[in-house]
């Protein structure tokens, strides 16, 4: 039941995206999740603690957050029950879980900056996707930055939502998302979030590897369907480089797309003024992305996207199959 729910709140948000209004309205569950982790990180992350202390007082924050997720999500789930409206009202509920649309709006959006206003207004486009100075980045910088965004946030951003989901319900995909969104805000190597963000950043590593190899396969199949793509170089890539990213997850559909499209992702970056080392995936492919190379990664995420729905279909199919015997 669980992977029909994964199955049609990813088409569901595929199709409709989560919008604006609603935003506006009720706002998103990232936010709520945010505004409830900025309020542990003021009140238990204090400048006066210890290196120690603050670590287990982030320790308590993680478990505070998710408990209240599980507890909401479990308890609404129980409560609406088994009919059909109740699985209707937990699909679209699901489907706020992932960012295939808005994913796909934000990349496109840099390529169709650089090509309609050139290079100031490309930059202003992925400062919308990436955390990295803007200001640094030449042409093909900004182009590199949109795809190495897109490969990474369809495995922490579609991929692990929707395999959480088909998990472990509502409240498996929420607690993934709390998990992701607390890294994202705390999860960093900064003086002040160092200690407090580490169980969040090590938590968020861990839930992530199943989602990041499951997405560089997703991107290594979808090459058979994108004339231009290299399912062969693809694959080499991945197993030659994916390991040497320093982060344990994103380095997998980073170097599956810098294989298939033939170039060199990743590398030495600059966040916040400060030169981060990195290995490059792809290494000896080409650097000189374009705004063409971001509408052609953006193809692959399709093609790979409709892989994974036709994947959690067969999951459910099989699923109902296996209920009914």
């Amino acid at each position: 039941m669980f992977f029909t729910l994964a199955f049609f709140s990813l088409l569901i948000e595929r199709l409709c995206g989560y919008p604006q209004w609603l935003v506006h309205a009720i706002g998103h569950p990232v936010i709520w999740i945010g505004t409830m982790i900025g309020w542990l990180d003021k009140k238990l992350n204090r400048a006066e603690q210890n290196f120690s202390r603050r670590k287990i007082m982030g320790v308590v924050a993680l478990l505070a957050i998710l408990s209240s997720v599980v507890s909401v999500t479990a308890g609404l789930s129980w409560l609406l029950g088994t009919s059909l409206l109740a699985f209707v009202v937990l699909v679209l509920l699901a489907s706020s879980l992932t960012a295939q649309k808005s994913l796909e709006d934000h990349v496109l959006a840099v390529a169709d900056a650089l090509d309609a206003e050139g290079l100031a207004s490309g930059r202003r486009a992925v400062s919308m996707i990436v955390g990295r100075d803007p200001d640094q980045l030449d042409e093909p910088a900004v182009c590199r930055a949109a795809i190495e965004s897109l490969a990474e946030n369809f495995s922490d951003g579609i991929t692990a939502p929707a395999l959480w989901l088909g998990l472990g319900g509502l409240a498996g995909g929420a607690a993934y998302k709390a998990t992701n969104t607390a890294d994202s805000m705390i999860g960093h190597r900064s003086e002040r979030h160092e200690a407090f963000g580490w169980a969040a950043a090590r938590l968020d590593d861990l839930i992530n590897l199943p989602a990041s190899r499951l997405t560089a396969l997703l991107f290594v199949l979808a090459c058979f369907f994108v004339p231009d793509a290299s399912a062969k170089d693809a694959w080499k890539t991945v197993w030659r480089d994916a390991k040497k990213h320093r982060s344990p997850n994103a380095g997998w559909p980073e170097a599956a797309m810098a294989g298939a499209l033939g170039l060199a992702l990743a590398g030495p970056r600059v966040y916040s003024g400060t030169l981060v080392p990195d290995h490059f995936m792809g290494a000896g492919g080409r650097r000189e992305a374009t705004a063409t190379d971001i509408r052609r990664a953006l193809k692959l995420a399709r093609y790979a996207d409709i892989l994974m729905l036709a994947l959690f279909g067969l999951l459910a199919v099989a699923g109902l199959l296996i209920s009914r015997a």
